[in-house]
């Protein structure tokens, strides 16, 4: 974790420059809301980072304490809300019962331990208090992943859950039937190279750039030849899938018009165009 601590820290400054997929999930995040009947006298941002959901949710709950946590400390510099801490979310610094509605965009995926994280929401939620996040899952850059895996068998992209083991391990730590929704996002670029220096400038180290020795250097050219096979209208595709879920650590509250039983994957396919 301080390997992804210290990437996002370097990122924080241009963050929000680079950030428009981030941007765009955090406005879709809180769209959700729209249908949300519930108490939020106090909220947290979880994973606030530069604050791209915050702005939204100071917006929408003018009246709340909104709590922004984040355990980058240059992020939190960026982010211009008013409650800001700065700590690990495996170790929430918060009381039990605490929070009314804990809301998290795109941290999950940096989080090993999903058991661990959806105790410690579960700990600091109030009685009907509700989680909604978003996440990446598996089909996430997968023609980065299916360029690389032509190349050599190395982990060169992060590994990412699939949907329905986020809802299970929500259901191990205590909350009532998950509802989990899926959207495919696509993200258009002239190369390979602008890609990745995207991800670079947002803090995802974990995908690998180019290698200092001569295999190394063969082998990224190689997979810059395999990714030039899904060029498309004069475009190279990156896929995201999305995952978002939501759900109430007490049965008996729900969103309005959703079935208690909903565990459902909806595919909705949505262009954005890549800066």
């Amino acid at each position: 974790m301080s390997k992804v601590r210290s990437a996002f820290n370097k990122a924080a400054n241009n963050y929000n420059d680079y950030g428009f997929l981030q941007k765009e999930i955090a406005l879709r995040l809180d769209a959700k809301l729209n249908v949300i009947t519930t108490n939020s006298a106090v909220v947290l941002d979880l994973g606030a980072g530069t604050g791209l959901l915050s702005q939204h949710l100071q917006k929408r709950f003018p009246e709340s304490q909104l709590i922004c946590l984040d355990f980058a400390q240059n992020s939190l510099k960026n982010n211009h809300s008013t409650h800001k801490v700065c700590a690990d979310a495996n170790q929430l610094p918060l009381a039990d019962n605490s929070v009314d509605i804990v809301i998290s965009s795109l941290m999950l995926q940096w989080c090993p331990d999903l058991s661990q994280i959806f105790s410690e929401i579960h700990r600091v939620l109030k009685n009907n208090g509700l989680i909604l996040f978003s996440t990446f899952g598996p089909d996430t850059l997968k023609e980065l992943k299916k360029s690389w895996s032509a190349v050599d068998n190395a982990a060169h992209v992060n590994t990412f859950t699939d949907m329905h083991d986020i809802g299970d391990q929500m259901l191990q730590n205590g909350f009532q039937s998950p509802v989990m929704e899926m959207q495919t996002l696509t993200l258009t670029y002239q190369s390979v190279i602008d890609l990745l220096k995207d991800l670079k400038a947002i803090g995802a180290q974990s995908v690998k750039t180019r290698s200092k020795s001569l295999t190394g250097k063969d082998k990224f050219q190689l997979m810059i030849k395999m990714y030039e096979s899904y060029r498309t209208d004069g475009k190279l595709p990156a896929t995201y899938e999305v995952i978002y879920g939501h759900a109430w650590n007490q049965s008996n509250t729900l969103l309005k018009g959703e079935k208690q039983n909903q565990l459902g994957k909806i595919e909705l396919n949505n262009n954005l165009s890549g800066a």
